[in-house]
């Protein structure tokens, strides 16, 4: 039996842009800071095809500059799966991802805006631009595609070809500051099986004027220069709490840091 359904659907008449920007600026002149949401959708970034570029769509960036202009406090709330290029980030206050949040993202991003909660991911992705990007190889030729890159992508492939993205992998910030004042390294009790098992505390300070949360990394590096291997890469992390003035030590477990590295030693029996 056929299943007829039926919707009532209304959709704005389509604007112009420029009037629209117009609007926004008119409105970010008046108010104290301005906060502009800008967004990829379903069209631009997906699992089942290759994107084409890291550009925000339509006529987004115009936007912010915009904005910007008439308004030099402005924050810009990026919603995005992954990597855009932010042409605008050095002329606007501050740029806030916020990811896909979801059903209750305004919610929380009312609370991170307004200081009742402070903003404590970090990147685990390199955010650059797209012709600044080591690795952009991504169409077949006669239906092949070699991974010339081996084990060098992401930061580990900016760092080999010795250029700054916009913002680095593990990057973040928060609404307080940290001084980092000691570490400490110790084998742990099973370094004899993994050949670089560690535990590495480090002691920091928070020497703002609010509580805080720093996300403290471990990074590794080769002791001689090594083409084959990165120039470093993460080997643990920790996160530490504390209010204004107090130190924390923060201990982090680094456990078979060579498969980290991309150099994972062989293992015998089935797979």
């Amino acid at each position: 039996m056929p299943v007829i359904t039926f919707a009532l659907v209304h959709q704005e008449p389509p604007r112009d842009p420029d009037e629209l920007i117009a609007e926004a600026v008119e409105t970010a002149r008046g108010a104290d800071t301005a906060v502009v949401v800008v967004a990829t959708t379903e069209r631009v970034e997906s699992e089942g095809f290759d994107r084409e570029d890291l550009r925000l769509p339509g006529r987004q960036d115009d936007l912010v500059r915009a904005v910007a202009a008439a308004n030099p406090r402005t924050v810009v709330i990026v919603n995005s799966g992954s990597p855009v290029e932010l042409p605008w980030r050095e002329d606007v206050a501050a740029v806030l991802l916020s990811w896909f949040p979801g059903q209750e993202g305004g919610a929380a991003l009312a609370d991170v805006l307004t200081g009742a909660h402070e903003p404590g991911g970090r990147l685990p992705t390199t955010w650059g631009s797209l012709a600044d990007a080591p690795v952009t190889r991504v169409t077949p030729t006669d239906g092949a595609l070699a991974y010339e890159e081996d084990v060098f992508i992401g930061h580990r492939a900016w760092q080999r070809a010795g250029r700054m993205p916009s913002y680095p992998f593990g990057h973040g910030l928060g609404y307080t500051d940290w001084a980092y004042e000691s570490a400490d390294a110790a084998a742990t009790a099973d370094a004899a099986a993994t050949a670089d098992g560690a535990t590495v505390t480090v002691r920091v300070r928070n020497t703002g004027g609010r509580p805080g949360r720093e996300v403290v990394q471990i990074y590794l590096a080769p002791s001689e220069p090594d083409p084959t291997r990165p120039a470093r890469w993460l080997a643990g992390f920790a996160s530490a709490e504390a209010g204004p003035g107090s130190g924390r030590r923060s201990p982090s477990n680094s456990r078979d840091a060579r498969s980290r590295s991309g150099t994972r030693p062989p293992r015998r029996g089935p797979m």
